[in-house]
């Protein structure tokens, strides 16, 4: 269908395509205080729109908004269809508190009270 319609509405068509798609989209990708907006993402990677995507490899973080949802390493795979595809070598959760190196009791105070 596409050979039948005139570059100029293909061309159209096109733009439309990728505002809609970063317009849905609020995922982004943050490396070195430079945001690139994420086209795709599923479990293995993301895609970034190739006109402006650098070729990104090594650490960085991946956000919601302005949520954290992870810390990745990646590494750019290829190029298709106008989108940069980035491959996770591994992508682990952020958590907004440490981890705790000790079981706590479901029964436990919240807090003590001193004495004076």
């Amino acid at each position: 269908m596409s050979d039948f319609l005139p570059r100029e509405v293909r061309e159209g068509l096109e733009m439309a395509r990728k505002r809609d798609l970063a317009r849905k989209s609020r995922l982004r990708v943050v490396v070195d205080d430079q945001i690139y907006p994420v086209r795709r993402f599923w479990d293995d990677g993301f895609s970034l729109d190739a006109d402006g995507a650098p070729y990104l490899r090594g650490l960085v973080d991946l956000y919601d908004g302005s949520r954290h949802l992870y810390t990745c390493l990646i590494v750019a795979s290829e190029e298709a269809s106008g989108e940069m595809i980035y491959e996770f070598k591994r992508h682990t959760a952020a958590v907004d508190k440490p981890p705790r190196d000790f079981y706590v009791e479901e029964d436990a105070p919240v807090a003590l009270i001193g004495r004076r």
